[in-house]
């Protein structure tokens, strides 16, 4: 198919496992899990959730950046851990990098990652379609009403019974 393009890094596994960095298809652009390696493949920031979570986002942002586009484009992240309890650092590193543009987020907890000194592994799909860098805030207006509790009757219910 014409419409995707793959992008290889230097990490280790990717040959191995038959995985590239990132893959783009038309306007989506999905990276896989990226932990912190730097150009040579070595883990860095070993022992610190912190400087691994920056270090998997700064190879997130190179890999995007390769494809053309930057870390506001990116719709979703899915951030696998080894320790919750470093969930500070974690949303530190994390609201860092998308403290303004927000994307949709989830954080699990898993036994290990494939190498032992690893504590963080971070993938990110991002949106590089013709709309992509236009962001309309939802309107408080158009937000929908909540609903009242179970068996809780209000003001417009009764004028709708009496209809």
């Amino acid at each position: 198919m014409r419409d995707i393009v793959r992008i290889a890094s230097n990490a280790p596994w990717e040959p191995v496992a038959g995985y590239s960095r990132a893959v783009r298809a038309g306007d989506y652009i999905f990276v896989s899990g990226t932990t912190a390696t730097d150009e040579n493949g070595s883990v860095v920031g070993i022992g610190q959730m912190y400087l691994q979570a920056r270090q998997a986002l700064l190879n997130i942002r190179n890999a995007l950046e390769r494809m053309g586009v930057g870390m506001d484009h990116v719709v979703r992240t899915r951030m696998f851990v080894t320790d919750m309890s470093a969930f500070a650092d974690i949303a530190r590193a994390h609201g860092e990098v998308f403290r303004d543009s927000r994307p949709a987020s989830t954080l699990v907890k898993v036994g290990a990652l494939v190498h032992p000194d690893m504590l963080i592994e971070i993938e990110a799909d991002a949106y590089a379609g013709p709309s992509a860098g236009a962001q309309r805030p939802m309107k408080a207006s158009a937000r929908k009403p909540a609903r009242p509790a179970p068996g809780k009757k209000t003001a417009g219910a009764k004028k709708r019974r009496r209809r």
